[in-house]
């Protein structure tokens, strides 16, 4: 809690939406209790805390949501107590229809409200239109209290702290290929470094997906806020997401490469691949990292750059491929194969992300 006080992040806007959440719903029920019969005043702040979610676009479209849930609620339970009475048998002949008008898509979230709703208004209200009055009264008082604390104080835009995540996401893939790339050229390793890459991979598996999570909030924060972001962060933040694409499909060929130079190592195969093969292939994993800090860098990737970058790693891959043993050569041929196969799939995969960025 304090890492959110002391500096801008996820946490300061936890911490703010909840403070901004127990004050909408304060002001929404004082207002409700001096204006409209107790019975209803509990739906006030209940929608308030509906009209502060994380993104005020998240907000007007669940507000939304909420209200039709609401009117569809009411109107069943007047409908029914107005035409059937208040029996035990058009209870749940209600909730019959509530949960199967709950199912419709564009409810969402809220289609379950359709129940609830139905449910004060009948047993509560014994379905009066002066209950409904109140009922919707009161949901307008905490929808309004919940929107006009997110406009007074709107959720921080944060696409530029989005972009360093993925740069640093990138720098850190980077830096482990460098690493493989040491391992496979000297033949050794640590027993226990290896296996520390299979775990860097699966968490930065991990940070990939909360990334893009991330990433897609913001493109929704910034729909509707009012506060204004730096000039072009419209188009960046779609550059980000799908360079998060890029990664996380290099990640798979990252993984089997370092399978492969695990079993390699473990069973003593590698010393039987040419000094020539190793340096060879190593230099075409720099250059492959090179090409994907490129990719996740902040600033705007300069196309023409990764291109001749990736057209030299796949130069340095062909130049390999024509010195590598032949197909008889028995394991050690096998183990080159799977090798060079591995390093063509994630040249292909930085290709085709290139051919994506550059279409961003």
């Amino acid at each position: 809690m304090w890492h959110g006080v002391r500096k801008p992040g996820s946490e300061r806007d936890d911490l703010l939406l909840c403070a901004k959440s127990v004050v909408a719903a304060m002001v929404a029920w004082t207002t409700a209790r001096h204006f409209l019969p107790p019975a209803v005043a509990t739906f006030a702040p209940f929608t308030a805390l509906v009209a502060l979610q994380a993104t005020l676009y998240r907000s007007l479209r669940d507000c939304a949501q909420y209200a039709l849930a609401m009117a569809a609620g009411a109107t069943l339970a007047a409908t029914l107590a107005a035409t059937a009475g208040i029996h035990g048998w058009t209870f749940g002949l209600l909730t019959l229809a509530a949960l199967c008008l709950g199912r419709a898509r564009r409810l969402g979230r809220q289609g379950t409200q359709v129940a609830i709703i139905g449910f004060f208004a009948f047993s509560s209200g014994q379905g009066r239109i002066d209950y409904i009055g109140h009922l919707a009264a009161s949901v307008a008082i905490g929808a309004l209290c919940g929107l006009v604390a997110h406009v007074v104080l709107a959720p921080a835009r944060h696409a530029r702290h989005r972009q360093s995540a993925a740069a640093g996401l990138f720098a850190e893939m980077s830096e482990r290929i460098n690493g493989l790339a040491d391992t496979l050229e000297a033949a050794g390793h640590d027993a226990s470094q290896l296996q520390q890459w299979h775990h860097d991979w699966r968490r930065l598996a991990h940070d990939c997906d909360t990334l893009r999570g991330n990433v897609e909030t913001e493109e929704e924060n910034s729909r509707l806020n009012p506060r204004r972001s730096f000039e072009g962060a419209a188009q960046a933040l779609p550059r980000t997401r799908r360079s998060i694409t890029i990664a996380q499909h290099s990640l798979e060929h990252l993984r089997s490469i370092t399978r492969t130079l695990d079993y390699a190592i473990d069973s003593r195969e590698i010393e039987n691949l040419p000094p020539s093969f190793r340096s060879g292939l190593a230099s075409v994993l720099r250059t492959s990292a090179g090409a994907l800090e490129k990719i996740g860098q902040a600033a705007r990737t300069d196309n023409s750059r990764l291109a001749e970058v990736l057209k030299e790693a796949g130069s340095q891959l062909n130049r390999v491929q024509e010195h590598s043993l032949p197909a008889e050569g028995g394991s050690a041929a096998a183990l080159q194969g799977t090798l060079l196969t591995d390093t063509a799939r994630l040249l292909a995969e930085l290709r085709a992300g290139r051919h994506s960025l550059s279409q961003a």
